[in-house]
Parts: structure tokens; sequence; C-alpha cells
């Protein structure tokens, strides 16, 4: 498994070869630098831990945005790879297949129409200012809520992977990545994109 940290830039579009219009996610991919590797004699398990965009000095809190990857195949600890290291996006092949995880948009407070795709009660028979309602969430016996009924609540803002996304192409010199479709998460986020193994 191949890892890295990056930025969502935005979205555009290109022309494939077939003279087709194609979306894309421009993510501006690392550098990212290791800032620590972890092995099975020390920590019990491997795994190497990369930072991606110095955060602004204060105290207490780490200097970059830091995500760990365990067993990450193309660089196994303590063989050639050590913290202080550089990765960039010239880690990834055009036409490679990626999953790519982030914060989806939050979309505040939700109704159940919005929320979980209820139709809404009738227009007619004596409903007044009801047509968006959820309804009845009891039950008779017992007289309670369930856990998990499907309610209205807060929408978004939660992590989103997006899976097989194929890479259109790669700029190492600016440290882009042209990924084919959406990613999830505005303009920005943190993302982490690792191949598809």
């Amino acid at each position: 498994m191949k890892a890295l940290l990056g930025k969502k830039v935005g979205m555009t579009q290109i022309w494939n070869e077939q003279g087709k219009v194609v979306p894309i996610t421009l993510i501006e991919a690392g550098p990212c630098r290791v800032l620590q590797v972890k092995t099975k004699e020390k920590d019990g398990y491997e795994a190497v831990q990369i930072g991606f965009e110095q955060l602004p000095q204060r105290k207490i809190t780490k200097s970059m945005k830091g995500k760990e990857f365990r067993y990450v195949r193309e660089f196994p600890p303590g063989e050639g790879m050590q913290a202080g290291d550089t990765i960039s996006a010239s880690l990834f092949q055009e036409k490679e297949k990626v999953h790519v995880a982030g914060i989806s948009k939050g979309k505040g407070f939700q109704g159940g129409v919005r929320r979980w795709g209820f139709h809404g009660r009738h227009s007619t028979r004596g409903t007044k200012h009801e047509e968006r309602t959820i309804g009845s969430v009891g039950a008779a016996r017992p007289s309670e809520v369930w856990k998990g009924k499907k309610m209205p609540g807060h929408m978004g803002a939660e992590r989103v992977t997006v899976k097989n996304l194929t890479i259109a192409k790669v700029d190492p010199e600016n440290n882009l990545l042209a990924v084919r479709g959406a990613v999830p998460g505005r303009k920005g986020i943190l993302v982490e994109i690792k191949s598809a193994v």
C-alpha cells in the first residue's frame, strides 16, 4: 500500500484521448515528511507516520498535520525509510487506482426529508403545515423511541472514503495529482490518498 497526505485544491475538467470531457479533482499531494517509523520490535506493530503542511507554532500542538499508515509495504520499516525523509507526488503513476478519504462538507441540522429521503406526508386530508414532518416515531409497546431511529439531526461533516478513483495526471514538479471524479470535502481540506490494493 502506498499512502500520502494532501490538500484538496478544487475541481476542473480535462479532455481525454477519445475527445470527451472528464471531470477531475486537483490534489496538492505532499511533499510529506516521515515523522516516525514504528517497528514490531519496539512498538508491537509496523507503521509509518507522515506529516503534511507546517502548522502555526503554538505550545502543546504538533508541528505538522500527521497521520499514521500501517503496513506500508512500499516502505518497510528499517529498510531505507527513516524519520526526516520526504515523500512526494511522484510516488503514484497515471492510471493507478486510489482510495481518497476526507471530511465531507457540513450541512448543518436537517430534517428527515433531506437527511434520509423521506417523502413527507400528504398535502390533503387535513394536513396543515406538516408536509415535511417525519410522522410518528414511537411504538405502542414498549412506548419509547427505539435507538437508531432515522430522525432529523446533524448532516455531513463526517469521514467519507471514495474508492477506486483513477489518477488522470501526475505533476511531480508542482506536487499535484489530478484524480478523476469527485473527492469528499471542501477546498483546502486535508485528504488521505492510498493505493487501491
